[in-house]
Parts: C-alpha cells; sequence; structure tokens
C-alpha cells in the first residue's frame, strides 16, 4: 500500500498518511507522497478544499521517523555531514486553497508541524500534541519554530518547546492550537462538514481570504489593507462576484463555479 493514500470526493481531496504501523512517522516515502498528493490538489480545478488525517486512529503523525533519521546519521561519518531533512513534510508546495487537519491521536514533532501547516485543526478528545525536537538533541526545524508562535501565545509556545511536554486535547483546545474536539468516532464527519461549509462557499473568494490573511499577517495593518483592498478588486472581476448576489435575489443556492 501506498504510504500516502490520495482520493477525491464532492470537491474534497482527502489525503491520508498511511503507515499506522509505524504511528504515520514520516519517512522519506510519506514526505514524497505528501508533496505529490498536495501538488494533485493544488493544481486540481476539481478540489477546492482538502483533509488531512492519519491511518489507524492511533497516530495523526508521531514525527519524523526516527529510526531512518538515526541511520542516515549513521551514514554520514563515513560520507560527510548532510543538510538536515528536507523542508519540512510539504516541500515547498504552497496552495491558497483551505486544508483542514483531522488529527486522532498523538500529533507529535513534525506531525504537529504539518498540522500547524493546516488551517483549521479539528481534532479527538484523546489526542495528545507536543514538540519534542528539543529532547532528541534537534529543533522544531520544519516550521514549528515561527508556526506554533503565531497560533498560540508566545510564552505557551516558548513552554511547549522548551520543554517539549505532551499536552492533552482539552489544553490545545483551550490554548487554540486546534478548533474543536470530537469524539473519535466523529472525527471524519466534523472534518468534512467544515470542509462542505467552504466549499459551498465562492472557491476564488475563499483562496483571496486566505492569501490576504496570511500575507497581511507579516506586514503592518496598512499596509495589510493595502492587500485586502488588491484582494478585493481582483475577486470583483470573477464571474462568480456576479453569481452571489444574483443567487441572493432570485432566493436560490448560488452555483459557484470558481471563475
Amino acid at each position: 500500500m501506498p504510504a500516502v493514500l490520495y482520493e477525491k470526493r464532492n470537491r474534497i481531496a482527502y489525503i491520508t498518511l498511511n503507515r499506522p504501523e509505524a504511528m504515520n512517522a514520516l519517512n522519506s516515502e510519506v514526505r514524497q507522497g505528501l508533496n505529490e498528493s498536495l501538488r494533485s490538489f493544488r493544481d486540481d480545478p476539481e478540489v477546492w478544499v482538502a483533509i488531512i488525517t492519519g491511518a489507524g486512529g492511533r497516530a495523526f503523525s508521531a514525527g519524523a521517523d526516527l529510526k531512518e533519521m538515526s541511520a542516515g546519521r549513521e551514514a554520514e561519518a563515513t560520507r560527510g555531514p548532510a543538510a538536515p531533512l528536507s523542508a519540512g513534510p510539504t516541500g515547498d508546495v504552497q496552495t491558497w486553497k483551505p486544508i483542514i487537519a483531522a488529527i486522532g491521536g498523538y500529533c507529535l514533532a513534525g506531525g504537529l508541524e504539518l498540522a500547524l501547516r493546516c488551517d483549521i485543526r479539528i481534532a479527538t478528545e484523546g489526542s495528545r500534541f507536543a514538540l519534542t525536537e528539543v529532547a532528541r538533541g534537534i529543533i522544531p526545524g520544519n516550521g514549528g519554530t515561527q508556526r506554533l508562535p503565531r497560533v498560540v501565545p508566545l510564552g505557551i509556545a516558548m513552554e511547549m518547546i522548551f520543554t517539549a511536554r505532551h499536552i492533552t486535547a482539552e489544553e490545545a483546545y483551550r490554548i487554540g492550537l486546534v478548533n474543536r474536539l470530537v469524539p473519535p468516532d466523529q472525527l471524519m464527519a466534523a472534518a468534512e462538514e467544515v470542509a462542505n461549509q467552504i466549499v459551498a462557499n465562492a472557491p476564488l473568494s475563499v483562496r483571496a481570504t486566505k492569501e490576504a490573511i496570511l500575507r497581511g499577517l507579516d506586514t503592518t495593518l496598512e499596509e495589510g489593507l493595502r492587500l485586502e483592498a488588491m484582494f478585493s478588486r481582483l475577486v470583483w472581476t470573477t464571474a462568480d462576484s456576479r453569481e452571489g448576489p444574483k443567487a441572493f435575489a432570485e432566493k436560490r443556492p448560488a452555483n459557484f463555479q470558481g471563475r
């Protein structure tokens, strides 16, 4: 079986980490499969939202495959030092389409960094979260040091990273790391509910909004407002921007086409 499964249903792309016997640890095969899946999602006009999850229920992902990492470090002794693991589990794949993380079980180290790459995080009530890298002599080098402090308060992010401690799903919800908690048997239904709510909206508007939000985080409020105005003008030229008000006036659901 592939280490990452990819399927499409009703404008939703499902990306499943498929190494349940290894708690969906991120080895080279998983990283390659994730990149390929995200490129397919990004480039396919028929899918508008993605859900990333882990197979088996025990873990979303326990992080980097430490056995593979250890073997690679041993090989360095003979061929010389290599660079750290790539640019992360999703490499340089960037998309303005929304991505939802459906988290069941352990979400650790690189697994949490992958979840932080997503826009919305839904977790089961028994999930656990941590950035454990400093306990292994490395750092959260796949986005953890940058994304976690943008999601939770700075002091909490620093405590999590410096101590490498696990936090419960309840604490993750309380600090804003996850959007909602659900029983394990309702995880995918909850993720699909949110995905379908997004799919009902104009896709170009959603993507422009995501880009405006994320680009605006890295600038001043004044510059962010200029970005917002620019994206607003771009969206105003689309066919979907005419369809939305027309459907409202005609008292019918809008038929957005992404044009």
